[in-house]
């Protein structure tokens, strides 16, 4: 006579399978944890495209759309080719002022040079001011004014223009500390106060004034000559970093607040 083995249920049999299912879900969610860690860029773009194909492109506009020309930085496939376009019209400011300069034989008066992607103007006390005053001369308006329109023709390409007064030490004793950060601070305010009166295109966000007083001198203040050296007023001209800008880390982009 055959014995007839009872069939188990199937129950148990489900939850081993359902149990497996589940381990192996988590392997694979901590293997991917595991490889994200190490991503390189461009395989977690490959990732994140694998999901939504517009995604990277929504970031990068997203990331630059609080600050002005932000649609620029929008594309990545132009971003280098906009990178060099910055470049060369900051080598072209730096060609034009020269260019300036010479024509106006100002070479006394103002220099001009260029190191990495900022251009340096320094201006002498003796075209922009008399004694302590922090008037501009009149003298000195066709000079802001030829300075202003080469700065608006690549206005596109700048990140940031600093107006810096320096003063000279006149006594041994030093200056008063008042008087001097004061009327060095002045200068460079009115600087660029008649930029943005007369035509500038800059965007106004982009326009800084600092005054550093007798501090940070380029000659030893022993002699009348070297002590108007020291009084002067400087313009450093900073070239955009599209790159930079995508990150947040652009010389004003976390001022700016997204329109509602």
């Amino acid at each position: 006579m055959a014995i007839k083995k009872k069939k188990s249920g199937g129950g148990g049999a489900n939850w081993m399978d359902t149990y497996g299912d589940m381990v192996t879900l988590l392997l694979c969610f901590f293997v991917l944890l595991y490889s994200m860690s190490t991503i390189s860029e461009d395989n977690w773009k490959a990732i994140v495209q694998s999901f939504n194909p517009t995604a990277v492109e929504e970031t990068r506009a997203t990331a630059g759309a609080d600050g002005p020309n932000a649609d620029e930085t929008g594309d990545s496939g132009n971003l280098e080719e906009r990178q060099e376009e910055i470049e060369q019209d900051m080598e072209s400011l730096l060609q034009a002022i020269q260019d300036f300069v010479q024509q106006r034989n100002l070479q006394d008066a103002i220099t001009v040079s260029k190191d990495g992607g900022k251009v340096f103007i320094t201006f002498s006390q003796s075209v922009f001011f008399e004694g302590d005053s922090p008037v501009i001369l009149k003298e000195a308006y066709p000079i802001l004014d030829g300075v202003s329109d080469m700065l608006s023709n690549v206005s596109g390409s700048i990140d940031e223009i600093r107006v810096q007064g320096h003063t000279a030490r006149a006594r041994s004793g030093g200056n008063s500390i008042k008087t001097d950060r004061t009327l060095a601070s002045q200068r460079a305010t009115n600087v660029v106060v008649y930029l943005q009166e007369n035509g500038c295109t800059v965007d106004p966000a982009r326009l800084v004034s600092e005054g550093f007083g007798e501090w940070r001198p380029i000659a030893p203040n022993d002699t009348d000559e070297n002590r108007a050296k020291n009084r002067r007023v400087e313009m450093i001209i900073s070239g955009r970093d599209l790159e930079a800008e995508l990150n947040g880390q652009g010389a004003i982009q976390q001022y700016y607040i997204a329109e509602s």
